[in-house]
C-alpha cells in the first residue's frame, strides 16, 4: 500500500480569467493562476500559483469564475523541465494539477460561488459533481405542477 504523500492546498483569487482549451481527444483543460496572500508581522506577500483543472471541473471554473474570484483549490504539485530554445538554459516551473476546485466568492459577486467540484486523482478527465447553477440563477419552474409533492 503506498500513500501519495503530494497534496497541496490554497485559497486565493484568480489573477486573470481562466483560459479553456480541448485536447486533440476531445478532453477540457481549464489553466488559470490564483495569488495567495501571506502575511509576516509587517510584510505582506503574494505568492502566484499556476493551476490546471481538468474535465467538467476545467469547463466549471471557465464558466462560473473570472479575474478576482475567490476559490479553493486541492491538488498536487507537477514539475515541468524543459530547455529554453533561445538560452539553451534548463527551465523549471511547479503548477498544480487540481482534484478539488471550491467557488469562495459570495453570491451576488458576479464571480461564481458556493460550489465545488472534484475530480478522480487516476482520471482528472472525470468530476463527481455536477454544476451549480449560475450565481443568482434559479432553476425555471415545472412546466406541469402536478408532480409537485407539496
Amino acid at each position: 500500500m503506498s500513500i501519495d504523500l503530494n497534496h497541496v492546498t490554497v485559497i486565493g483569487n484568480l489573477v486573470r480569467d481562466p483560459e479553456l482549451t480541448y485536447t486533440t481527444n476531445g478532453k477540457a483543460v481549464c489553466k488559470f493562476s490564483i495569488a495567495v496572500n501571506d502575511d509576516y508581522g509587517d510584510k505582506k506577500v503574494a505568492y502566484f500559483f499556476d493551476i490546471t483543472a481538468w474535465g467538467k471541473s476545467g469547463e466549471n471554473v471557465n464558466t462560473y469564475l473570472k479575474k478576482g474570484s475567490k476559490v479553493g483549490v486541492g491538488g498536487k504539485l507537477q514539475q515541468d523541465r524543459w530547455e529554453d530554445k533561445d538560452t539553451g538554459q534548463k527551465r523549471s516551473k511547479v503548477r498544480i494539477t487540481a482534484h478539488t476546485v471550491q467557488f469562495l466568492t459570495p453570491k451576488g459577486d458576479n464571480g461564481g460561488g458556493g460550489g465545488e467540484f472534484h475530480q478522480s486523482a487516476e482520471n482528472p478527465s472525470s468530476a463527481s459533481n455536477p454544476p451549480p447553477a449560475p450565481t443568482g440563477a434559479q432553476a425555471p419552474p415545472p412546466e406541469d405542477d402536478s408532480d409537485i409533492p407539496f
